[in-house]
């Protein structure tokens, strides 16, 4: 990660926080400018306007934590189930933790919601730290969680997000994924653990 992105961030986050707990009136006056100063120094790195990178990067409160996103890999005959999403890239179904969710309950809430498939949940195969694995770096901290599921019933139903789904072999991906979501290196690192017995859960 570019330092100059590692300072935005800690910046945004230690404004963030100090808004969170002081009450005195001067102090929140310096944390809303620090907060401030971080999104000029993305805008003026990534050349996004400052309104778009304020709701992206300084629009939460409270002690700052990443978000979860949770991606389920589902396999039939040695091949991993895709979706495609529509703006045309491919990727594992999943997305962020709903309030309220679990990691597993998420898991199947978004493949349902996705593919129209019924999965239930087999192991976590791996916790990421988004910003080490996939583009572009966020400003804000992401944990991929990487479920192993089996289909129990279902069927795809095309709905806002995706257009169809489909399995791939590894040496047949679309080149098209969609690498914010889904790498390559991601997908191959759920079919060592779709075929080890004795995988051990990968964390960051």
């Amino acid at each position: 990660m570019e330092k100059w992105l590692k300072w935005a961030i800690e910046i945004q986050s230690l404004a963030q926080a100090g808004l969170e707990y002081t009450d005195n009136v001067y102090d929140i006056e310096r944390y809303e400018r620090l907060r401030e100063i971080s999104a000029e120094i993305i805008s003026e790195k990534t050349n996004l306007n400052m309104e778009k990178v304020k709701g992206l990067f300084c629009n939460e409160t409270g002690y700052q934590t990443p978000k979860i996103d949770t991606r389920a890999a589902i396999f039939k005959d040695n091949k991993i189930l895709l979706v495609h999403e529509n703006n045309g890239t491919w990727s594992l179904p999943g997305g962020w933790c709903d309030v309220l969710e679990t990691v597993k309950t998420n898991t199947i809430k978004e493949v349902k919601e996705e593919t129209g498939l019924d999965v239930e949940t087999i192991k976590i195969i791996s916790i990421q730290d988004r910003n080490k694995h996939n583009k572009p770096i966020y400003a804000y901290g992401i944990c991929k969680i990487f479920v192993l599921c089996n289909v129990i019933g279902g069927e795809f139903v095309e709905n806002i997000e995706t257009t169809e789904i489909e399995y791939f072999s590894l040496d047949e991906l679309p080149n098209s994924l969609a690498e914010e979501k889904t790498t390559k290196e991601q997908i191959e690192m759920c079919f060592k653990a779709y075929k080890d017995e004795n995988w051990k859960v990968q964390f960051d």
